[in-house]
């Protein structure tokens, strides 16, 4: 596994190629594949930039990434764009800062098909995890990736409970340190 921060730039085409395969298959086959490279291009050249950045990727032998891991501290005041708003409804802004801010905050976790079931999601989130503020971290997910939740929850992340009449289509899910 390599680590990176900024210089994941470096390695952002084939980021990109890694990220294209692994979201738009199953549960996610609906996304169209060139406008999801397109996001996601113009979100990791962003997001290389938030504080705190960072991302952990495991390579092949032949130098392809079999799978990669990207987050970064969560500032205040709370963000409202993409999923964000989904977050705060689901937990109250009260909790949102008390739980997630300042918390380190997993943006995306992936693993090629071939790559699935050696244990390799596991360690690249723990690796990318250990040295979270506080050792405080979080992430979401879709509530329809099935074999997604089941992951996070066999592996001990936690989720808070939404607040009654709350619930949205993104799960919250808290380390379990």
């Amino acid at each position: 596994m390599r680590y990176f921060e900024l210089d994941i730039l470096v390695v952002a085409d084939q980021l990109t190629e890694a990220y294209v395969e692994i979201f738009t298959a199953p549960p996610w086959q609906h996304r169209d594949a060139e406008a999801t490279r397109a996001a996601f291009r113009e979100r990791i050249e962003s997001d290389a930039h938030r504080p705190g950045f960072r991302a952990m990727l495991a390579m092949s032998d032949d130098g392809e990434i079999d799978g990669f891991v990207t987050g970064w501290t969560t500032q205040a005041p709370f963000r409202t764009d993409r999923a964000y708003g989904k977050v705060t409804t689901r937990l109250g802004a009260d909790r949102v800062s008390d739980l997630l801010v300042g918390a380190f905050e997993v943006d995306e976790l992936g693993v090629r098909s071939h790559a699935r079931g050696t244990g390799l999601g596991r360690r690249l989130l723990s690796a990318l995890t250990a040295t979270a503020p506080g050792g405080r971290a979080w992430l979401l997910a879709w509530n329809q990736a099935h074999d997604t939740l089941a992951f996070y929850r066999r592996i001990g992340w936690q989720e808070p409970e939404p607040l009654p009449g709350n619930e949205t289509d993104v799960v919250v899910f808290l380390s379990p340190s």
